[in-house]
């Protein structure tokens, strides 16, 4: 498909924006209602494809969903999780959503019964070892294909709880054990060298979960002990990622001055932000203050300005996971070189972005080079038009189209019908500030 076409003479990007609601706590909203005590009700639940997987799963498992104006509202099922088919193990279909399948995980190690979760091809090259291991050492059955991929099997069962520690920071696995944690005997606690988002704890705290955090520096550990939960009613902002697009584009062509309202601000999630500050832009984050565990929300301004090359490393990249390929796009314009390591975690994403990245940006023009666990790249080059092929991944996608604004040609872009996987609306919300 197309992407859009642009020039360095461009006009700029003007006026206010909104985005769908974040990712993150919509996927939450709809599967930790599996395991609340009645109805659930969710404001502005976003309506990406990754989103709607949740939402089909939650009725593959015998609970029922209904659009009611802005709400969406959610029953578990009314006999408890279903457990067993008359064809075998109960199908979830995750379509093409990792964060789907890995939460969902935590939440059936529990319940007695035979689970299959499977999906797009796409998802099953993702690796799943990484939460399965630490079910089975709860007592929960999980078994994957060789090589620790999807299609995975969950037997619940009785669990106990446990001390695991992250060895990939993964917001997603800890989740998948706070959630089996609920259902075991005894605590578990989740300890991480880097703090990763938190929309889970703070649902779980909505929820009326017994639930301990603590940070030191970098490090954070949570503590939950096991007892049951509450329906909950919460209204879902806007994605920092989703907002993130949007500001690079802003950050990228001259002139750009641009406000994106209702953006999530909470603060395991505005890192970018912060990031396009130190290359330069200039941007202010209009949040206004929320207790803990209400999810904050405020208005992003950005204006383009002059940018510098930056490093960062691995301690910063948890925060920044989604948003990396954008930081490559706007190392292209920055004045001298910006450097990206201790993100391997890039490679196994929907597709290896590391490596996508690199040769979109190279198609365009750019100096850039993989690193083993990143990439480098020499700024202050204009980029030319090309095709970029996006491997599917719809981050990819995103970030080259945006490219497609500031190139001397047209910019045409691979596998730009994925972009509603995370970004609903994406074409009219850029083209609305053009």
């Amino acid at each position: 498909m197309t992407g859009l076409a642009g020039s360095r003479l461009a006009s700029p990007l003007r006026g206010r924006c909104s985005v769908p609601g974040d990712k993150s706590i919509s996927h939450r909203g709809a599967l930790f209602s599996l395991l609340g005590g009645g109805e659930s009700r969710i404001r502005g639940y976003s309506q990406a494809a990754d989103c709607l997987a949740s939402v089909g799963a939650v009725r593959s498992l015998g609970g029922t969903v209904q659009q009611q104006g802005e709400w969406l509202a959610l029953n578990p099922p009314v006999w408890g999780l279903p457990s067993t088919s008359a064809q075998g193990p109960i199908p979830v279909d995750c379509s093409r959503s990792g964060t789907t399948m890995r939460i969902l995980a935590g939440i059936l190690a529990g319940r007695t019964g035979d689970f299959r979760l499977s999906g797009h091809p796409q998802l099953l090259l993702r690796p799943m070892e990484r939460v399965a291991s630490p079910l089975r050492a709860m007592g929960a059955t999980v078994e994957l294909e060789e090589g620790g991929t999807a299609p995975m099997l969950v037997r619940g069962g009785e669990l106990r709880g446990i001390v695991h520690r992250a060895q990939v920071a993964s917001a997603q696995v800890k989740s998948a054990v706070l959630l089996a944690g609920l259902q075991a005997q005894g605590e578990t606690t989740v300890e991480e060298a880097v703090a990763t988002r938190d929309h889970s704890e703070r649902l779980l705290t909505i929820m009326g979960a017994r639930l301990e955090r603590g940070l030191i520096g970098q490090a954070a550990r949570v503590r939950i002990s096991p007892g049951s939960l509450t329906s909950f009613s919460i209204a879902v902002p806007g994605d920092p990622s989703s907002a993130s697009v949007i500001a690079a584009a802003g950050a990228l062509v001259p002139g750009s001055d641009v406000v994106i309202e209702g953006v999530g601000m909470n603060p395991t999630r505005t890192r970018f932000f912060e990031v396009l500050r130190r290359m330069g832009a200039e941007v202010e984050m209009d949040g206004p203050g929320s207790p803990w565990p209400d999810e904050p929300a405020g208005a992003v301004h950005i204006r383009q300005r002059s940018l510098r090359g930056i490093r960062v490393g691995a301690e910063e990249v948890p925060e920044l996971i989604d948003e990396l390929p954008l930081l490559g796009l706007l190392a292209t314009q920055a004045e001298g070189i910006t450097e990206v390591t201790g993100a391997a975690e890039l490679r196994v994403k929907e597709s290896d972005r590391i490596q996508g990245l690199v040769a979109g940006l190279r198609a365009l023009g750019a100096d850039a080079e993989e690193l083993p666990d990143g990439f480098l790249v020499v700024g202050g080059h204009g980029l030319r038009g090309g095709l970029c092929d996006s491997l599917g991944d719809h981050r990819l996608a995103m970030t080259f189209t945006i490219a497609g604004l500031i190139t001397d040609t047209a910019t045409q872009v691979m596998g730009r019908e994925f972009i509603p996987d995370s970004f609903p609306g994406f074409d009219e919300c850029l083209g609305g500030l053009l």
